[in-house]
């Protein structure tokens, strides 16, 4: 038997040992079996369609790409969002996930609803060419939370999808408050120049697949997409979990 089947068994059974010492509980009705269950799973409208990412203009279906109007000033190229962050089971997962004592577990559920969503579209997408790189987390403030939420859903995305993450190029260096609270004018103004490229000769002339939860005005993941394109990325797309 080689190591990696090892440290599989071995994974499984600790997994095991631990859900009968901690079983887990719908976050939404309460019983037990996991943080979603399949009912309240049903409950979640998956979206089968994609929009342009920045107007809600006539636009209808534009599998997800940045319409012509947006993208002369838009440097990102489209957006891949599993539901609306309107779904109260929906909110209440990316509460807990974020600011609650929950565990990073709600990664595997809230991803699930990502992967559904691709299933979903009408158009069979392959992602082999692609990269996963997650929008980081100021060093103070992730040493605060103690993991970043988005690098967790790109971990499960990279299993699902078989593609890398890399979370050694995009850095946020400089500390900003939540975006929560602002106007669409003051987000912009807060993120510019928060972040920087790191290793930028692992994405030159890659497509990304830029990873966050929650996706409001787009301000975070446009100002990242200017950042890996100026560092040499061919195509930057946003994946998220719900669109505020």
């Amino acid at each position: 038997m080689n190591k990696i089947s090892m440290r599989k068994i071995l994974s499984v059974i600790a997994e095991f040992v631990l859900d009968i010492l901690f079983p887990k509980f719908c976050l939404n009705c309460g019983k037990e079996s996991s943080y979603l269950c399949p009912d309240c799973f049903s409950l979640i409208e998956i979206l089968d369609r994609q929009y342009c990412p920045f107007c809600k203009g006539p636009n209808v279906v534009l599998d997800g790409k940045t319409c012509g109007r947006c993208r002369k000033s838009k440097n990102l190229n489209g957006l891949f969002c599993a539901s609306s962050y309107d779904n109260f089971i929906v909110k209440k997962m990316i509460n807990q996930f974020k600011y609650g004592s929950l565990i990073k577990e709600l990664s595997k559920p809230l991803s699930s609803l990502i992967i559904a969503h691709l299933a979903n579209l009408e158009k069979q997408l392959n992602f082999a060419d692609y990269i996963l790189i997650p929008v980081p987390l100021h060093k103070k403030k992730l040493k605060q939370r103690g993991f970043n939420q988005a690098e967790e859903i790109a971990k499960e995305l990279s299993f699902a999808l078989k593609i890398p993450v890399f979370n050694n190029v995009l850095a946020k260096i400089k500390q900003t408050p939540t975006q929560v609270e602002l106007k669409k004018e003051e987000r912009e103004k807060n993120v510019q120049g928060a972040f920087s490229c790191r290793n930028s000769g692992l994405i030159k002339n890659r497509k990304i697949l830029l990873v966050d939860d929650v996706f409001t005005t787009g301000t975070t993941m446009e100002e990242c997409a200017v950042v890996l394109k100026n560092a040499g990325a061919k195509e930057v797309w946003g994946a998220v979990v719900a669109r505020g």
